[in-house]
């Protein structure tokens, strides 16, 4: 009888333990989903803040060179005034700018 019981209780522990291995695979699968979602999840959010930076640095970009044009149309409005006021100070001015350029071109 003894031999019986013996046996039963190892075959209890072999089933135990099956279902056991069973559990453990059907956790494991479970957690590997639930990795995958957060992945995903953490994956979509990245895209998400990497476009919305993207943008930002477009539109500061964009706004950066629409306030350097408007600069620079803004000086060349000034100096084409400058001229028109005093034409012939302008032409002295570009003429002394030409021999100091040739003057430092020629050493």
């Amino acid at each position: 009888m003894e031999a019986k019981s013996g046996t039963n209780d190892y075959e209890q522990v072999r089933e135990d333990l099956k279902k056991l291995q069973e559990d453990l695979a059907k956790l494991a699968k479970s957690v590997a989903e639930g990795q995958k979602s957060n992945i995903s999840h953490l994956r979509d959010e990245i895209r998400r803040e990497s476009r919305e930076a993207f943008d930002q640095v477009k539109q500061r970009g964009d706004e950066a060179i629409t306030r350097a044009r408007d600069a620079g149309g803004k000086a060349v409005e000034s100096v084409e005034h400058q001229i028109e006021e005093r034409p012939f100070l302008s032409i002295v001015l570009m003429f002394l700018a030409g021999v100091l350029v040739g003057r430092f071109l020629d050493r």
